[in-house]
């Protein structure tokens, strides 16, 4: 359990994940991105994330996971989750220190198990005119200086990947906090 653990309100739900670099502690908001969180949550009760990695990490930006094992393999998915970026962002929710996010390609409704945490306020991720932003459902409520250990490993190339840690930071487990 990380010391000084607290809740902020309203409560959402909590997931501990449990990484190689420590624990990091996410708090998510299904009242205000439900659809997301929901998708998110199943993948934590499907056990999709035990054994992932952090894939994509660039410091000053955010640490991308969730998706890739350690050879850089993407685990099979679900069907993608309708995109709330915008109304996630009326609702208050930035892409700010610290939130969670979904990642996605280019197309705002393909967003599936990929999440990324931001590690800089980083205000053009969000909906603004027609860019639909990132979906942001959630934030670091403990463990943020394992986040800002992991924003600071070195990368490298991984086949036609970069921004890869050059060790694995490894997802051992991903659990709902009861």
């Amino acid at each position: 359990m990380l010391p000084g653990r607290r809740r902020l309100g309203p409560e959402g739900p909590q997931v501990r994940f449990n990484t190689t670099a420590g624990e990091i502690l996410v708090e998510v908001y299904p009242d205000k991105a439900p659809k997301t969180v929901e998708n998110f949550l199943q993948y934590v009760r499907d056990k999709h994330y035990d054994g992932t990695i952090f894939h994509r990490v660039i410091d000053r930006f955010m640490v991308q996971g969730g998706g890739m094992d350690r050879n850089m393999v993407e685990k099979k998915t679900r069907a993608p989750v309708v995109h709330e970026g915008r109304a996630a962002f009326d609702q208050g929710l930035r892409n700010q220190v610290g939130t969670l996010a979904m990642a996605r390609t280019s197309d705002p409704n393909s967003a599936t198990a990929q999440f990324f945490i931001n590690v800089n306020n980083n205000a053009f991720l969000d909906p603004q005119g027609n860019n639909p932003g990132y979906t942001v459902f959630g934030k670091v409520v403990g463990g943020m200086d394992v986040v800002n250990k992991i924003k600071g490993v070195q990368t490298g190339t991984a086949g036609m990947h970069g921004d890869v840690p050059l060790a694995p930071i490894v997802i051992t487990s991903a659990t709902i906090v009861p």
